[in-house]
């Protein structure tokens, strides 16, 4: 290709998260494989924290697109429309390529409106349940199967997630292409000089176990089931403590159920941080309590760095975690499993985890991400 490709990627809002990391990845080193691209992204929501910082340290000038929110508003929506309309008219991208569900449906719409000849679309995970009722979630996936229509490929980041969304009948299965999620884990990896600090942070002793949960403080995280889970644990017997590490609108309803459950002095509500590689240093156990979930971020970042990871077996979870050997894996909703889980990697033998963390610096690196979607886009270009 001698003139870069041009490539309009668009999300609904650089929350903390998955989908953040990745489009700021892509955005940036794509270019080095002839694309040139610009990210678009909406606004956050009120109890979101801003993973935009990301963005800037890589040098990437998002263009805002201020209606473009999480919550289904028809007015903001149709600005949003005629805004990513305008401007794909204005810049003639190539590709167009959405990220997440409100930047999906009105980035497809927006770019087969001004006439893109190629439109991608990837599932991070899906919202058919767990998020909003039933009628609504039917609603959505009639939306999902018609814009699927409109899509050159439809991309997810797991085969779990492959398969629900040819259950659900979004797409055919030959219309959908498996591309994992990519990262740049090396600062996971080397944090050992990291240790301690954390513990010298919750004035605790070195020698105190701690397990954590990092994530949006959502319901369909279900973190009330880590704290449930804790509670079991310490009835059990373990001598250690618990972090959440996250921000959102359920932080005083976990707060409070901490404190019913007797835990205030064992439960640390860590907020928002940037500094994750340093908290991982610390954690002895990683747990994921999700209903439901497209690749687990969180997990692949703790078993980058050396982390022994329990999670509920949900979406795209399996694929991350083979039982018993890099990870544990529960019954979604069963606290008695996942103690069990907690207690089997609390006495795992370092060798163990370091297979875990070889297995997922090969499989969810950065590199290897770009080079997939390049060969995507050539093959259609």
């Amino acid at each position: 290709m001698s003139a870069p490709v041009r490539i309009a990627r668009v999300i609904a809002r650089l929350n903390v998260g998955g989908p953040a990391i990745h489009v700021v990845h892509l955005t940036e080193k794509l270019a080095e494989a002839g694309f040139e691209s610009v990210l678009y992204a909406g606004s956050l929501g009120a109890d979101e924290a801003d993973m935009g910082y990301l963005a800037t340290a890589a040098g990437i000038q998002v263009v805002s697109i201020p209606p473009l929110q999480r919550e289904i508003r028809p007015w903001a929506d149709l600005q949003a429309l005629w805004q990513l309309f305008r401007h794909f008219r204005r810049t003639r991208p190539q590709i167009v390529h959405t990220h997440t569900f409100k930047a999906g449906a009105l980035g497809r719409v927006a770019a087969r409106l001004a006439g893109v000849p190629l439109v991608f679309h990837t599932f991070h995970g899906h919202v058919f349940h767990g998020y909003y009722s039933p009628y609504l979630s039917r609603v959505i996936v009639w939306v999902e199967w018609f814009l699927a229509l409109l899509t050159t490929r439809i991309v997810t980041i797991s085969q779990a997630l492959k398969q629900d969304l040819v259950g659900y009948h979004i797409a055919p299965a030959d219309k959908i292409v498996v591309v994992p999620l990519g990262f740049d884990l090396q600062p996971f990896a080397q944090n050992s000089s990291l240790r301690g600090q954390l513990h010298q942070e919750l004035k605790l002793s070195a020698d105190v176990p701690l397990v954590g949960i990092v994530g949006r403080l959502v319901s369909v995280k279900n973190q009330a089931l880590f704290l449930e889970m804790a509670r079991k644990l310490l009835d059990s017997g373990y001598n250690g403590n618990f972090v959440v590490v996250g921000g959102g609108e359920l932080l005083a309803n976990l707060q409070e159920q901490t404190t019913q459950l007797g835990m205030t002095e064992r439960v640390h509500f860590l907020g928002w941080r940037q500094d994750l590689p340093r908290i991982y240093a610390d954690l002895d156990v990683a747990v994921n309590t999700s209903v439901n979930e497209g690749t687990p971020v969180a997990l692949i970042e703790a078993m980058a760095a050396g982390v022994g990871v329990v999670a509920t077996a949900v979406g795209g979870v399996p694929d991350v975690i083979t039982h018993g050997e890099t990870g544990w894996l529960a019954e979604s909703g069963n606290a008695e499993q996942l103690v069990s889980g907690v207690c089997a990697a609390l006495a795992k033998p370092p060798a163990s985890l370091h297979k875990a963390q070889q297995h997922v610096l090969a499989v969810y690196d950065v590199q290897r991400l770009v080079a997939d979607i390049a060969s995507l886009y050539r093959q259609f270009l």
